[in-house]
């Protein structure tokens, strides 16, 4: 009996990987940044944008459903809006996460050598369900964008205060890119590390990798598959959103007149 104690004790003190649940946040809206990373780029003044997405997770387990929207306010400031629903989290939990608001706003424009410089403040609203909710909060944060040939590049430094004493405040560190294959094909890559003890240790790493259809002049279709690269992180993941930006361009009509 003894020995079986001691190696119940033993187990219990050795260190396991655990996967912790990752709160959605805010969230930026197709085309305008990759899966998690904000662009510096905004919608036009009275442009709108709706997104309907679908993330699976494995370990932990959970399928995710959110709507998110953006207004552009201006042509530089851009409002954002992300309600995400959790469903059968580890088979058996649904329900809502916070509904997160925010104001992205872009104080410089790319020029030659420098890139775009855009800030972005949001509020989190404590509508979710208990496990899925951190009593709200706010943040804010920068965004980097660069465009060098066919390449954008982004990164995004964020931080989070969650109102519940419960969480600590969360840093994140995301980086994107998008390569435009062709007029209607991006391919997209995203690394995200997220942490609560800077700079000691990282809580999440994950990088993700897919690409993106602009199947009609308004609709852009973008699927993706996510790699946890430490313990504490999603071990996959799997992406798909669709969006629509409204109203819709209008092509000009090119008349041809031929000389008599």
């Amino acid at each position: 009996m003894k020995r079986a104690r001691y190696l119940i004790l033993l187990f219990l003190l050795l260190p396991h990987t655990s996967h912790a649940f990752d709160f959605m946040g805010i969230q930026p809206v197709s085309p305008n940044g990759v899966f998690s990373t904000f662009s510096a780029d905004s919608l036009p003044r009275q442009k709108v944008a709706l997104e309907m997405g679908y993330e699976r997770s494995q370990t932990p387990n959970f399928n995710r459903f959110s709507l998110k929207g953006a207004y552009g306010i201006t042509d530089s400031l851009e409002f954002l809006l992300t309600a995400p629903y959790i469903y059968h989290y580890s088979d058996s939990v649904d329900g809502m996460e916070d509904i997160s608001l925010g104001l992205k706003y872009r104080f410089y424009d790319e020029g030659k050598y420098g890139p775009s410089l855009a800030l972005i403040l949001n509020v989190s609203l404590p509508t979710g369900r208990e496990e899925f909710s951190t009593n709200g909060g706010f943040g804010g944060g920068i965004i980097i964008t660069k465009r060098v040939g066919p390449f954008k590049g982004f990164i995004n430094v964020l931080d989070e205060k969650p109102s519940s004493s419960s969480f600590k405040n969360e840093l994140s560190f995301l980086g994107g890119i998008e390569f435009s294959a062709g007029h209607n094909f991006t391919f997209l890559g995203e690394f995200i590390a997220q942490t609560s003890d800077f700079p000691k240790d990282w809580d999440r790493l994950e990088a993700r990798f897919g690409y993106r259809i602009r199947t009609a002049d308004f609709i852009y279709t973008t699927i993706g598959v996510g790699f946890g690269i430490k313990g504490t992180s999603p071990d996959l993941d799997f992406l798909a959103s669709v969006s629509f930006v409204f109203p819709r361009e209008k092509r000009g009509i090119k008349k041809i007149y031929e000389e008599e």
